[in-house]
């Protein structure tokens, strides 16, 4: 895959997932309490020999930036590379990155002078496990100017992505960018003819994007030069290039999810610890997902009990009950707490004990969680510094809260506590 250069798009604002997006990107976001989102298109690529790859950031990059910095670099005679372009002001172009396209668009001046044949066009913020090898294998052999990686979705997911039609060589014949109504009705197809039986084709009869593109080299260069008024992929460029050029269909039958709300990335956390087999699991030996390798000690369990959980390195977890729940890397977990259904993501380094003695002297809880405390249902991004006897159990079944200036967010039932928050001892939330 030497003549394939990738291109992963690092997200807008992420106003959805806002406040985890507070002071990140979207890809920077904490997955599996030792991953980031990034780590999951990079993987994919370099398990699919693909090792050319460009992230495209723009807003709140510089943790990504750093992961990436610190996580890929490889070999020196590999000529592979993960490198960061980030949105710039230049003489000729003093806008900032108006859409996936435009991204791409601005940053072909330093992509152009690698000859490669084609270019793979990603997203930064899904979860999944891909050969890109059979994907692009599909793409040269239909001789396909732009190939769509699609998927079936049901009805109720359908509005928010693009969907299309195909006739029965694959090729496009119809897209249209989220559509509603009528136009969402009128988009139905049947998704037997791709391999599903009736049952599972009545429940998905929808052909959606998964935002996964490859262009011939040429073809993407002329379709970003010559259109610049043209700013998006799903919304701009792919439904022109259905009139012009041949865009083929290539379907994905695994798992993918779509991580741009609080309720999609809490719940594809959790899902990780389901039993008997989650829908993507990490332990996968002949395509795993790499990330930074942080050198942390074997967590540590001194008592309590724990169930349907992951543990990640680094703990100090002592007599508490964990259930159904993602425990970061570095957490400390005090006596007599309780998690259940909670995203722990961990601390970014060590307190030493005396600087946690002189924390609780001062009456500031040290970062990690405090002695009898309760969390159930939330995300308590990195750092959080929660208290001794703190419940954090939406004990007013609030679906939707905006509480920032006390630390926290409350989305789809869900609460959030942001990064960096102190929660006092006794708090009731």
């Amino acid at each position: 895959m030497q003549d394939v250069l990738a291109i992963i798009l690092g997200g807008g604002r992420g106003e959805r997932l806002y406040p985890l997006t507070k002071h990140r990107a979207k890809p920077a976001l904490p997955l599996a309490g030792k991953y980031r989102l990034i780590d999951i298109p990079v993987s994919n690529c370099i398990n699919s020999g693909i090792l050319r790859i460009y992230v495209l950031t723009q807003f709140n990059s510089a943790s990504l930036n750093q992961h990436i910095a610190n996580t890929y670099r490889f070999y020196p005679f590999m000529n592979g590379f993960v490198d960061v372009l980030a949105a710039q002001q230049t003489p000729v172009s003093p806008d900032w990155f108006q859409g996936t396209a435009d991204a791409v668009r601005k940053t072909l001046w330093v992509m152009e002078p690698w000859k490669v044949d084609d270019y793979l066009i990603l997203s930064g913020d899904h979860l999944y496990r891909m050969d890109y090898r059979l994907f692009i294998e599909h793409h040269r052999a239909s001789n396909a100017d732009v190939t769509i990686c699609v998927t079936p979705v049901q009805e109720k997911l359908a509005s928010s992505f693009g969907l299309m039609k195909i006739n029965d060589k694959d090729r496009v014949v119809e897209f249209r960018e989220k559509p509603t109504g009528a136009t969402l009705e009128s988009m139905k197809v049947d998704t037997q003819r791709l391999g599903l039986d009736a049952a599972a084709a009545s429940q998905t009869p929808y052909l959606a994007s998964m935002g996964i593109y490859v262009f011939k080299r040429n073809v993407l260069i002329e379709l970003l030069k010559n259109y610049p008024q043209h700013t998006d992929f799903g919304r701009d460029v792919i439904p022109m290039a259905i009139d012009s050029h041949n865009v083929s269909a290539y379907t994905f039958r695994g798992y993918w999810e779509d991580i741009g709300t609080i309720d999609s990335f809490y719940h594809a956390n959790l899902a990780l610890v389901q039993q008997p087999k989650p829908a993507f699991s990490f332990y996968d030996a002949d395509f795993p997902i790499f990330t930074r390798a942080r050198f942390l000690p074997p967590s540590k369990l001194l008592n309590g009990q724990v169930s349907q959980a992951m543990v990640c390195d680094g703990c100090i977890i002592k007599s508490l009950t964990i259930k159904n729940s993602v425990i970061g890397v570095r957490s400390r977990l005090e006596e007599g707490s309780q998690l259940e259904n909670v995203l722990l993501m961990g601390a970014d380094n060590y307190p030493s004990d005396a600087e946690r003695n002189v924390d609780l002297a001062s009456g500031m809880p040290p970062v990690g969680v405090g002695e009898n405390s309760i969390i159930k249902n939330a995300i308590i991004d990195k750092n959080a510094r929660i208290g001794r006897n703190v419940k954090i159990i939406n004990k007013d079944q609030i679906q939707n809260v905006e509480r920032e200036s006390e630390g926290y967010w409350i989305r789809n039932g869900i609460i959030i506590v942001i990064k960096d928050t102190i929660v006092p001892d006794n708090t009731v939330i």
